[in-house]
């Protein structure tokens, strides 16, 4: 059965917090890890597949075309409408990777016009009159103004979104989006008269994406965070089902692996620490020196896996820090060492039996996903907004349950809270 969505995110957390939404809303989703092969059979029993590509901070150019191949594969496998996921925080750099890939989809499907919205008020983001907040401040007064390689200091998404596209980029604002999808519908329509090719859409509740949602259902292409995804599965008659989230019953050690330097994972690192649980920190600067950190982590995590509780590994430091040692190393070289550690480790927890995983960052999750050889994730159930358990199949025929979360998402116990969430929906 030909899929009916066809969704294409920009990283791995963002594919599995996009996913999340789809099974919220009832549809059956399948994540594949990266572009399949051209004769790759189609998922069975899903409504929605998601590509999930690590394509956020490269080149433009190499965006483009992961992008363009994914689209390729899922036109053929059928689907009818194509969504372009992005972070909640739209954080990009003026060279892309939010306005060349849009536009390259849009021209690839011979479309004059899309929608673009982060918003996500599950999780605190919403957009008014086109400026984004993260929370109660704006986008460019919160934590991304620090991150580490796209550092978002400007809130105005319509501004933000221009100077990576040579389309003309316009607002679709809250009056209309308040009035109704007929009123959305109008307002494309009047954009699409002045030759506006995309538009910022104010989204400040799910009432909001909800209404988006029903009056974008005949555009070939949306562009959005995970938000708008609750929108979309009415379109085809879906409703939401506890059937959708389905996954079978969890087993093995469980372990945290964290990469992120984001407040909210900061905070969460600090959590699990406080309750006195096994965790072990990985310094850059010891990988840079040559040292086999990796090798210690997973001595540490020999003498402490248990079927008491997860063990930590983790390399989240606060902004300060972080630029200190990207100021000896190198933004790139620094965060490479990480992931490529982060990575050995997780292989390394998986031959000594960790069936549970939680990962938290985006570029973290990537390099866990990639070292373990995953081709395609199971959605479950939500633990927090944005974040599912997923399960996928190991080599030896084994399931590993695992969780990517974006570094922003959680709240303070969720390192703790998921395995407990795992085991209550799974048992």
């Amino acid at each position: 059965m030909p899929i009916r969505l066809g969704c294409i995110a920009d990283d791995f957390t963002g594919a599995t917090d996009l996913a999340n939404n789809l099974v919220r809303a009832g549809m059956r989703v399948v994540q594949l890890i990266d572009v399949p092969a051209p004769d790759a059979v189609t998922p069975r029993d899903a409504d929605a597949v998601v590509i999930a590509l690590k394509s956020r901070t490269v080149p433009a150019a190499e965006a483009v075309d992961a992008s363009l191949r994914a689209l390729e594969w899922l036109r053929s496998a059928g689907a009818e409408q194509i969504y372009f996921k992005y972070c909640s925080t739209f954080d990009s750099t003026p060279a892309g990777n939010i306005g060349p890939v849009t536009e390259a989809l849009m021209d690839a499907l011979g479309t004059d016009f899309t929608v673009a919205t982060p918003a996500f008020p599950d999780n605190g983001r919403t957009v008014f009159k086109g400026h984004l907040f993260v929370g109660d401040v704006l986008l460019g007064e919160s934590g991304m103004r620090h991150h580490p390689l796209t550092p978002m200091t400007d809130s105005n998404l319509v501004s933000v979104l221009a100077a990576q596209t040579e389309r003309p980029v316009g607002l679709i604002d809250h009056k209309a989006v308040a009035a109704g999808p007929e009123a959305i519908t109008a307002r494309i329509e009047e954009l699409r008269k002045d030759g506006i090719g995309a538009a910022i859409v104010d989204a400040v509740s799910n009432d909001d994406l909800v209404r988006l949602g029903a009056a974008v259902a005949g555009l070939p292409l949306v562009t959005a965070g995970s938000g708008l995804a609750i929108g979309l599965p009415a379109n085809w008659g879906i409703e939401p089902s506890p059937q959708a989230a389905q996954l079978p019953a969890a087993s093995g050690y469980s372990a945290v692996i964290a990469g992120s330097v984001s407040a909210a994972t900061n905070g969460q690192v600090r959590a699990f620490l406080d309750t006195g649980r096994p965790a072990f920190s990985v310094d850059p600067l010891r990988i840079a020196a040559g040292e086999d950190v990796a090798a210690e982590a997973l001595a540490f995590a020999d003498a402490h896996l248990s079927s008491e509780g997860p063990v930590l590994i983790y390399s989240t430091e606060s902004p300060d820090a972080v630029r200190d040692v990207q100021g000896r190393l190198g933004a790139a070289e620094a965060g490479e060492l990480v992931e490529r550690t982060l990575a050995r480790v997780a292989q390394g927890l998986v031959e000594r039996g960790v069936r549970q995983l939680v990962v938290a960052g985006g570029e973290t999750s990537g390099a866990v996903v990639q070292a373990l050889g995953l081709t395609a994730l199971r959605i479950g159930p939500q633990i927090d907004p944005g974040v599912p358990w997923c399960a996928a199949h190991l080599a030896d025929s084994d399931t590993l349950h695992i969780t990517l979360k974006s570094g922003n998402f959680g709240g303070p116990d969720f390192f703790t809270a998921s395995f407990s969430r795992l085991n209550e929906v799974t048992a």
